[in-house]
């Protein structure tokens, strides 16, 4: 997850035109083309994009519409999102499944994160389940205590209101396993420490 240093995800007044909110790209952009990027950016995004068994995100994530389903909206990223696998997506509206290329269909869940995240292992052989976000969807997920690895690139931006992940989360029982850093961010791998 990128990470504004205040803690927010994504920006204020997320839209079509904005997805990230705004200022939010500000966050994200080790891994959007800028061109400052380095080695530790191409590595964190190799970190991002690495393939899974299956997906869990919000709504948000998946698309600008709030409320009933408007249109025909299959997400963000075309015809062959990055993702390659089943995406389990939490909404209070029901969908039908959007089967897109490149072997990556859209699930709607309306039963909240424990079913998504059910529905998620199933499939997953054994591959693992990324949460893809965005904050709330993460959040629920550290709350459940479903993760087992965390990996934070924490972009050296104030965004000062938004979408937080951290809230309402009581305790963080993770610790460094590795560090990378550029002008764009720090890339924090964090993995869940053993209970005794």
């Amino acid at each position: 997850m990128s990470i504004s240093l205040d803690g927010f995800v994504a920006g204020p007044e997320q839209s079509r035109e904005h997805p990230l909110g705004r200022r939010g790209h500000d966050v994200h952009s080790w891994h959007m083309g800028d061109p400052r990027a380095t080695d530790a950016d191409e590595a964190a995004a190799d970190w991002l994009m690495r393939s899974r068994g299956a997906y869990v995100m919000g709504r948000n994530m998946f698309g600008p519409i709030r409320g009933d389903w408007d249109g025909d909206w299959r997400g963000w990223w075309g015809e062959e999102p990055p993702y390659h696998a089943p995406v389990f997506v939490l909404t209070h509206h029901a969908r039908e499944p959007v089967e897109l290329e490149g072997g990556t269909t859209f699930h709607f869940v309306t039963e909240g994160f424990d079913a998504a995240y059910a529905q998620a292992l199933a499939v997953a052989d054994g591959k693992g389940v990324d949460i893809a976000g965005g904050a709330s969807t993460v959040r629920q997920a550290l709350q459940a205590g479903v993760i087992d690895e965390l990996a934070l690139d924490i972009a050296p931006v104030l965004l000062h209101s938004g979408e937080r992940m951290f809230d309402g989360v009581e305790t963080f029982g993770y610790e460094p396993v590795e560090v990378l850093h550029s002008p764009l961010a720090t890339h924090i791998r964090y993995r869940r420490v053993a209970q005794g």
